[in-house]
Parts: C-alpha cells; structure tokens; sequence
C-alpha cells in the first residue's frame, strides 16, 4: 500500500505528539507513524527508578496558565484546560507513568492522526525533494519528513571489556542486590546518580567514573546536569564513607579470582594510573539516537557528540533538505544550555517549528504583529512579553522575540536568535529579545556579589532580559537590564526608563 502526505512525523513520543498537534490545528495534512501499540514507549521503560527530574510544581501562587507553565515542565502545549499535567500527578517530581498515561490521554482528546504498531523501517529520499518513509506493509510518501524518535538506545563507549558490564537499561531496579558489594558505575550523569541513589543503602563501595569533571545543575543552569535530588551520593563523598566520584578514564575492564577489574587513568592527577577490584560494573553513560532507518540517501550529519543530529537554526538537517527532528533531537543548537532536550522546551520549538513548516509547504505567512515604531510603546511591549512568555523564561539564551524596525515594527514571537538574525540579515535595523543567565563560573553560587544599578546589569548573575540590536546581521548594541527577585521587569527606574533611553537611540528618528 502507498500513501501521500505533505508530512510524515516518526515517534508518538512527547516530541511527535505535540508536533502533530500544532500540525492538525494548522489544518495540514500529515500523519504520524509509531511503532508501539501506544504513545511515550521510552517513558514506558526509563527512567529506570521511574521517578522523572521534570519539575511538577503545582502551587505557583499564579492563575495565568502562561506564567504556571513555567514550572510545569511536562504538560505539553494545548487549548484543553483539562490537559495539564498537574491534573495527573501532585508530586514534584512525577512517577513516570503518570506521563505515560497523560501523553495517551493527551493523543486521544485531540484526535491526532498517529498510525500506531507501524514501526518505520528505512527513509529514503528520492527525486528533486521527495521522501518514502517505508514501513511493514506500506510505503508513506511526503514532501517533508520529520524524525521525533527520541532516543534509539544505549550509547557504549568504546571501551575493552565493556560488554562485562551490566546496562543501565538492565541493572536492577532495586539496590538489595548489591549489598556488601564493591560497584563500579561508568558514568556521572543523572542516570549513573539515579543508579547510584538506589545502591547507596547497601553497596560497600560505590565509585561513578568519567573523564570530566561532575557538572552540577545549579553551576551550569541545565537541567540535564546533575540535580541538587542527588546530593546524598555526594554527601557521602565529602564525608569520607567509602563512595567516591572519580575524574578518570577506563582503559580497560575484565574479570580475574570471581571478581571485576577496571585499569584506570586519573585525568586530574597528572596521569596516575591504577587498578581497582568490583564486585560488578555497571554502564550508565546515557543514550544516542539510532540512525540505522536512514537510507544512504538522506542519512543526516550528526553533531560533534556523535550521539544527535546536526541541525540548521530552522531545526532542518544540516545536510538533508526538507529532512527535520523534534523532540530530544533538536537540541544540537542549544547543547547543554537552555532545554530543548525535555518537555518543557522542546513544547516551544515544536510550536516554532510547525508554523515554519507551514509557511515552507503551505505558503502560510509565519505569525506577526505590526507595532507602532514609538520607543515608549515598543519599551511596554518588550517588557510585557518577558514578563509573561513561559517561552523566553524556559528557552533561555536560545529562543527570543525579533522586532523588524522599519516605518512600523514587525513583531515575531519565540524565534531561535540565530535563526531570527539569518532571515531578517538584510534588514537595516533587527531587535532580539531573550532572558539571559549571567557567567557561570562564580566560586560560590550561592554567595554571588551583586551591584544592583542599571549601569551594571550587563554583570547580573540570574536570568534578566537582553535586547540586542542588528543592522544586516551584525550586532551593533546591547542592553541588558538587571535581575529580579521575583522576575518582575516592572520597576519604572530599574527597568523601563533604562530600556526607553537604549531604544530611543537606536530607533530612526521619526
């Protein structure tokens, strides 16, 4: 059997779905594939322990839905007040099968069109800019194909030896097992501290191994780093009870007298090297997409990591025209910074992305709004906007508002900023709005020296607004304007007037 569609979505994931929602209210024609009989098959199965580092908060003090998705970081984008993910689940951090119940939910309501147990079996591009997407028992033809599989499997280091150890997609979920046990975990991710937590009433020794340092989330602002949930494990290391985090390389693994051992390298002490005993081993080093359904034709560059797919700031492929991701793989642009490997920010690129992809295939113009060129109204919509968007606030340092100054302003809403600076680079005057973290290597976090006076915002810490100003596609200017306790850039003196004054002198005099 063959079909044809304009679009062709891969993945009934989070990713899949909220992308096919945007598509089915834009009227376009499209079809999602799934090969599981249900959606949100990786939430089916990870995390391990079940317990999600997405953050459920339910009480915010906020009625505005906006502001509350801020901190809900797993209710997918929507007009149905009833699904919102604080409806499933009251806990911070959620049971995953709460999500996974919530994303069939979520499918179901709406309708969407997902063909599910059609697993896809290869892509292959053909013609000036055509795509078939074959499954079992059928070929689906699209001008347009976008991959929203999430994570195919486990990512292995190369490593000898390392088929001895136990996956985390295996390890037991319970720590009982390990009691009175020397255990080794490859890996200092949240998947090796959720491992680790679970051992940590029972194993002897626990040692979690990587070459680089430990990056925790609240040095770094991402999400996907470790999480303060962890710090027992970490207690335990400064208080000398045998558990121990190590900057190393392992150069080898293997078994000798019943028992594991592991030669390794000490990155951070000038190349000493050793050999230590385990009782077992296990891998928790993350995950990596699996690229093996595309055809020679359209196989898709990856990103320096080897793990995701490169992609340009339209979320296309970097090498494969009219060849996009969603979900967890489109995160190559903002690596390890702002969020668009969860829920929570992958939500706004999929709705980006989607009127994109409408204006690409379907000739619908992508959504703005005309504004007065005056710097006092243009001073109160900028304001407006970062003190509302939960896009800007969670997308931070990546997604931003571009205001296209000409006799009017053009106004467009949660553009990528390297996106927004290529389209409008032939513009005479561009303005970018994006919230913004200050630099990242305080010696304290918690002890950060602040001058809090306008003139000094460019040196604020926490998340505060940026405007920068572009004449075709060079940054001229930049302003930004100084953090809040409570994210309120409200205050007449603070913020307003300093945002005013920079406009006025970049704006064309009237």
């Amino acid at each position: 059997m063959t079909h044809d569609h304009r679009f062709v979505v891969i993945g009934a994931g989070p990713g899949g779905l909220q992308l096919s929602y945007f598509l089915q209210r834009a009227g376009a024609d499209y079809v999602t594939l799934e090969r599981e009989a249900a959606p949100g098959g990786f939430f089916r199965h990870y995390p391990r322990h079940r317990r999600l580092i997405s953050l459920n908060k339910v009480h915010t003090g906020e009625k505005d839905r906006e502001i509350q998705l801020r901190w809900d970081w797993n209710s997918l984008l929507n007009d149905g007040p009833e699904l919102a993910f604080p409806s499933y689940s009251q806990e911070y951090f959620p049971h995953a099968d709460d999500l996974v119940r919530y994303l069939a939910d979520f499918q179901r309501v709406h309708g969407l069109r997902v063909r599910y147990s059609t697993p896809v079996l290869r892509v292959e591009r053909y013609g000036e800019s055509r795509f078939a997407v074959h499954t079992g028992d059928a070929v689906y033809h699209a001008d347009c194909v976008i991959v929203a599989t999430g994570w195919g499997g486990a990512y292995v280091p190369d490593i000898p030896g390392i088929e001895l150890a136990t996956g985390y997609e295996d390890a037991p979920v319970s720590g009982e097992g390990y009691a009175g046990q020397r255990v080794l975990i490859l890996g200092k991710g949240n998947s090796a501290f959720e491992t680790a937590q679970a051992l940590l009433p029972y194993a002897s020794v626990i040692h979690l191994a990587s070459p680089n340092p430990l990056r925790l989330t609240w040095d770094s602002k991402h999400p996907g780093h470790v999480r303060g949930m962890y710090g027992a494990l970490l207690d335990s290391y400064w208080f000398k009870t045998l558990h121990a985090v190590l900057e190393c390389t392992v150069d080898r693994i293997w078994r000798a007298d019943g028992a594991y051992r592991a030669e390794i390298t000490y990155t951070l002490a000038d190349g000493e090297r050793a050999v230590l005993d385990y009782d077992a081993v296990l891998r928790c080093t993350g995950f990596t997409m699996d690229t093996g359904l595309f055809d020679e034709s359209c196989r898709p560059e990856l990103a320096p990591n080897g793990r995701i797919p490169a992609i340009r700031p339209d979320f296309q492929s970097a090498n494969i025209d009219g060849l996009y991701f969603a979900g967890t793989l489109m995160q190559a642009r903002d690596f390890k910074r702002a969020s668009s490997a969860f829920i929570d920010g992958f939500r706004y690129n999929l709705r980006t992305l989607a009127a994109l992809l409408c204006e690409r295939y379907d000739g619908v113009p992508l959504p703005s709004r005309e504004l007065p060129a005056d710097a006092g109204l243009l001073t109160e919509h900028v304001l407006g906007r970062v003190n509302h968007s939960s896009a800007l606030w969670t997308q931070f340092e990546y997604l931003s508002d571009a205001y296209v100054i000409g006799p009017a302003v053009r106004h467009y809403e949660d553009l990528p900023e390297d996106y927004a600076v290529s389209r409008f680079a032939g513009e005479d005057l561009l303005l970018t709005v994006t919230l913004r973290w200050g630099r990242r290597d305080h010696p304290d976090v918690f002890a950060i020296r602040r001058h809090p006076t306008p003139e000094r915002a460019d040196e604020c810490a926490f998340l505060h607004p940026v405007v920068r100003v572009w004449r075709r596609g060079e940054q001229v200017a930049e302003r930004h304007l100084l953090e809040d306790l409570q994210a309120r850039w409200q205050d007449p003196e603070r913020h307003a007037a300093p945002l005013r004054s920079f406009l006025s002198a970049h704006l064309p005099d009237r």
